[in-house]
């Protein structure tokens, strides 16, 4: 049978297979060589390291709409310790996270696996007020239109940019401050989500480069230390709700 097929396509799927066996081999030395990073990593920071597939996490932080997306979905890769983040020390759980989801219809309808990188840190405050400052998409606008408006600033520029909501309005225009706006115009971060008094920083589409962890602990670091000491104060008595 093989004598009946022409040695040109032989050849192509001779060829196909060995590229398929490199990438194979090169996505295993990739993960592997990614695992080794962030374990050094999380040696920097002093923080244990987990790279197995951890299912809970979901029900943990589920309130975190990037959490429960799909099906299929786990932790990995996993950084747990203590961080520095405003002058105090909090919780932090870091790493990759994967989800599956079903798309096309019919004969097209394939799983789509889905990764990216995020950095979580457990605050002091439980009872602070949840607040989403995100970039602002497509369907953001769409909405707007039909009334379901964000919170608005002076800052055109900002609020062009970047989608803000909380259901304590004046606690979102007192950490979205005339500074602490210009700071997120300058360093254009993807936005950082605050519920249940864990802040979440992650675009839920990339996987980071190690050092992405670092520079998100120190963006985390500066956003809490620009908040304003009444802030702190109130949180800390438990005012803000």
């Amino acid at each position: 049978m093989l004598a009946s097929i022409p040695v040109g396509v032989v050849i192509a799927i001779v060829v196909v297979l060995i590229v398929i066996v490199f990438a194979i081999v090169a996505g295993h030395k990739a993960m592997k060589q990614r695992r080794v990073d962030l374990l050094a990593l999380s040696g920097r920071f002093g923080m244990s390291f987990d790279p197995g597939h951890d299912r809970e996490h979901e029900h943990r932080f589920g309130h975190f709409e990037v959490f429960s997306r799909g099906f299929g979905r786990s932790a990995y890769n996993t950084m747990r310790g203590q961080v520095e983040v405003g002058g105090r020390a909090m919780g932090c759980v870091m790493g990759d996270y994967t989800y599956k989801t079903r798309e096309g219809s019919g004969k097209n309808r394939r799983t789509v696996t889905h990764r990216f990188s995020y950095c979580l840190v457990e605050t002091p405050w439980l009872t602070m007020p949840n607040l989403l400052i995100r970039r602002e998409h497509f369907f953001d606008k769409v909405g707007s239109a039909f009334g379901f408006d964000d919170i608005d600033f002076e800052s055109n520029a900002f609020s062009q940019k970047y989608f803000v909501k909380s259901p304590n309005k004046k606690f979102a225009y007192d950490i979205c401050h005339p500074r602490m706006i210009e700071w997120f115009l300058e360093t254009e971060p993807s936005g950082v989500d605050i519920e249940q008094g864990r802040m979440c920083v992650t675009d839920g589409t990339r996987v980071w480069k190690p050092e992405q962890f670092v520079y998100t602990l120190e963006w985390m670091d500066r956003f809490v230390e620009q908040w304003p000491g009444f802030v702190i104060e109130d949180l800390e008595e438990g005012i803000l709700v």
